[in-house]
């Protein structure tokens, strides 16, 4: 691990805005040949980052979390502006798989079987071990390399701990933590150990200011700290809402890759037997727990049950992506979205009408295209901290589509108005929405899309960065 130098030794030559996050701006893979292959990543902090500009002095500290990334690191490789830390795979595996994943994600997204599961035993206890060394890491690396009363952004669930660790080993640095999923209701939060509930918040409140993407979640964090840790001991709350980068998204659109795509994909669909095209549902999603996308596929299958005047006239374009499959209970998730998928098509489908669409190979530029030809976007999650798809397709659609928006996700806040709202539990009333969201006219749809559109493009990934930034830097030092 990297070890403390202080702020005495980093002096001026230091980091000034530093972000942590446990996936970084690029990955490593070794060619065949032994060479090194660097693949950069996109989103919002690296539209932040380079937003601040070359001179700003900034620095990315991030996990290595492939044999790749462990080579490059071992090999001296690395992005100018890129801490890669070589944390052991099996501390990053228990951190990561057995913390992050299998327990601050499902509490805050309400995701256990409570007769079953959480089970706080000695296995857990061995792993939040691991997630301590991992933060403790990232709070030593992040130590190390920031300037005097430089900025610091850590982000979400995977690094917790890290601003208390950070503030104890630099005090005169400024921290923020933002968090990118929702946060748990205080009766949700308390199934944690009381040791370890407390932990975890006065980790974060170590932050001089903490960020969440909805008022909902913000206020349901300060709650947890005032039943549990004693109020907020200072820490701000702000909230920042992500939204959808515009100028990037109807320019990549548009590119050759995503319009070599579209032909495929409207072969795909098909034409409805009075020659002209057929409606087209279209979800994106990752195969995570929280997305929902079995009980999606099941009001889909009621839509067609109660409507068959829409028999042959709509596909479900379904993009689900898989996610996290070295967890079993994701594997066993993905293959039921195949396999609803399958017994929809087989009860259906005709000789020429395929009533999903399914994909499972993750494709970017077809998503793009999918998200062109949308004339009905379903986003229904269980529980969301933002949900960036939901943002992204009015902005994309060619002839302006309609959202089929569940409540439990962040975006409802910003978009509820002009989307169809439903409740993500509730089948029929989905069913029912799918049903209106396809009858609707062009123009009540183009003006929705429109106005969704505005709200969702509201704070651009780079802004919504730099307002971050811009609130630590105008607190008072301590």
């Amino acid at each position: 691990m990297a070890s403390t130098h202080g702020p005495a030794a980093q002096g001026a030559r230091g980091a000034q805005v530093l972000v942590a996050s446990n996936r970084g701006p690029v990955s490593y893979t070794v060619r065949d040949d032994g060479s090194l292959h660097a693949r950069r990543g996109g989103g919002g902090l690296v539209s932040g980052l380079s937003a601040i500009g070359p001179d700003a002095g900034a620095l990315w500290v991030c996990s290595a979390l492939s044999e790749g990334d462990r080579e490059a690191v071992r090999r001296g490789v690395g992005e100018e502006g890129v801490r890669m830390l070589p944390v052991p795979a099996d501390v990053h595996a228990d951190a990561y798989n057995g913390i992050a994943n299998s327990v601050l994600w499902f509490l805050h997204h309400l995701l256990y079987q409570t007769p079953l599961e959480p089970v706080f035993d000695a296995e857990f206890r061995r792993q939040w071990a691991s997630y301590e060394t991992y933060n403790r890491a990232f709070a030593e690396a992040l130590a190390q390399e920031a300037a005097e009363g430089a900025a610091v952004l850590v982000q979400d669930y995977h690094l917790c701990l890290v601003p208390g660790m950070l503030r104890e080993l630099r005090p005169d640095l400024r921290i923020g933590h933002f968090s990118h999923t929702p946060w748990a209701p205080v009766d949700y939060f308390g199934l944690l150990p009381a040791d370890i509930r407390v932990q975890l918040l006065r980790g974060m409140l170590g932050a001089d200011r903490v960020g969440f993407l909805t008022h909902r979640w913000a206020d349901a964090f300060t709650a947890c700290c005032a039943e549990f840790a004693g109020g907020l001991d200072g820490t701000l709350v702000g909230v920042h809402g992500l939204g959808a980068d515009a100028d990037f998204l109807r320019a990549r659109s548009h590119e050759a890759d995503v319009e070599e795509r579209l032909p495929v994909l409207r072969a795909e669909i098909g034409t409805a037997p009075d020659g002209g095209p057929r409606r087209t549902i279209v979800r994106v999603d990752r195969t995570e727990l929280s997305k929902n996308i079995v009980r999606g596929l099941l009001a889909y299958r009621q839509l067609l049950d109660d409507h068959p005047e829409w028999h042959e006239r709509v596909v479900h374009v379904a993009f689900a992506y898989p996610s996290r499959q070295d967890l079993a209970v994701y594997r066993e998730y993905t293959a039921e979205v195949q396999r609803v998928a399958r017994e929809i098509n087989d009860r259906y489908r005709t000789a020429d009408w395929t009533p999903v669409v399914l994909h499972v190979k993750d494709d970017f530029a077809r998503s793009l295209a999918a998200y062109r030809l949308a004339d009905v976007a379903l986003v229904n999650p269980i529980r969301d901290g933002m949900n960036l798809v939901a943002k992204e397709v009015p902005v994309v659609s060619d002839r302006g589509c309609a959202l089929v928006l569940s409540r439990e996700a962040g975006a409802y806040w910003e978009l509820g108005e002009d989307a169809l709202v439903v409740n993500p539990y509730d089948v029929l009333e989905t069913a029912r929405a799918l049903h209106e969201a396809l009858s609707m006219g062009p123009e009540e749809r183009a003006e929705r899309t429109k106005r969704l559109a505005a709200a969702a493009t509201a704070l651009p990934p780079a802004q919504w960065f730099l307002d971050q930034l811009q609130a630590l830097r105008d607190l008072q030092p301590s």
